[in-house]
């Protein structure tokens, strides 16, 4: 079934498993304007592209990331031995075959050739090769992936966006001309550092040192760098991170597993120190206080 459903109507590949294994086969696919982005998991089995599957091939190449597990590609003679972080630049116009030899996870971006080669100096000498795990442009590119699909779907204008920065940072990664770099860095970059601040803000509202010097340190950047960020954004950093912290508490005490906390104790674990500063702050956002917001949510209930 997922040889018919998933290789030969989506995929366009042949499947051929490898030994005695379990089967087992996870796939998300991200559609964004000119980009795809394809992430799971998968049992031991090989992946065949051949002449066939790409009669109708569009103007794309795949940059496909392996998150987990031990694979190769092979394409154009060459051989790739996959290692987790790293990536292997694959033609889309020329037959490969992908093989997960143990159980793992991956990631596959699939690039517009046109957009990148317009950023990247003789693009097509590059395909079945392997970029390494410790470029910062592609770990940089793999966690604003993973951010954009925790978000879920975007609005045609951020999924515009956000295409736009895959391709600066997928350019960087393979290495982007210098004037092209630049420009890259500027778009591409910025934004992937404000979404990757971001997600890190969100999951650590309850730290108590959680500041833009902390972030910035964490990241390698500067502080007047991380809040350069939020400007441009429209906002500040200890707006966002406010925001974030009042919306986290509402989340809360609307939500039964939290009924037996106080409102003092979800407030000290979304970072508030100061319970009388909480309920201010509370009240102007939602124009309620977080009593009436349990009381409300629980007589509805």
């Amino acid at each position: 079934m997922w040889r018919e459903v998933y290789g030969r109507n989506i995929a366009n590949v042949d499947i051929e498993t490898i030994d005695d294994t379990p089967f087992h086969a996870s796939v998300t696919f991200q559609g964004l304007p000119g980009v795809g982005v394809v992430t799971g998991s998968r049992s031991p089995a090989h992946y065949h592209v051949t002449r066939q599957h790409l009669a109708n091939a569009r103007d794309g190449f795949g940059l496909s990331v392996l998150m987990s597990g031990a694979a190769t590609t092979k394409q154009l003679g060459r051989e790739i031995i996959g290692r987790p972080g790293a990536a292997s630049i694959i033609s889309g116009t020329d037959p490969s075959v992908n093989t997960m030899h143990t159980f793992g996870s991956f990631m596959t971006i699939v690039l517009p050739r046109p957009d990148v080669s317009a950023l990247v100096r003789d693009l097509d000498s590059t395909f079945a090769s392997q970029l390494p795990a410790d470029n910062s442009a592609l770990r940089l590119l793999v966690r604003y992936l993973q951010t954009l699909h925790e978000n879920g779907p975007l609005e045609a204008a951020l999924a515009k966006a956000a295409a736009s920065h895959i391709v600066d940072l997928a350019a960087l990664a393979i290495g982007a001309n210098a004037d092209a770099a630049h420009e890259a860095r500027q778009r591409g970059v910025a934004a992937a550092r404000l979404q990757s601040i971001k997600a890190e803000i969100r999951q650590r509202l309850g730290s108590g040192d959680l500041s833009a010097a902390t972030i910035a340190l964490r990241h390698g950047v500067t502080p007047r760098y991380v809040h350069k960020l939020f400007e441009r954004d429209g906002t500040t950093f200890s707006e966002y991170l406010l925001a974030r912290r009042v919306e986290r508490a509402a989340q809360m005490l609307r939500d039964p597993a939290f009924a037996g906390h106080t409102i003092s104790a979800i407030a000290f674990e979304c970072g508030f120190s100061d319970i009388s500063y909480f309920n201010r702050t509370f009240r102007r956002a939602h124009g309620a206080t977080p009593t009436d917001i349990r009381a409300t949510t629980f007589r509805l209930r």
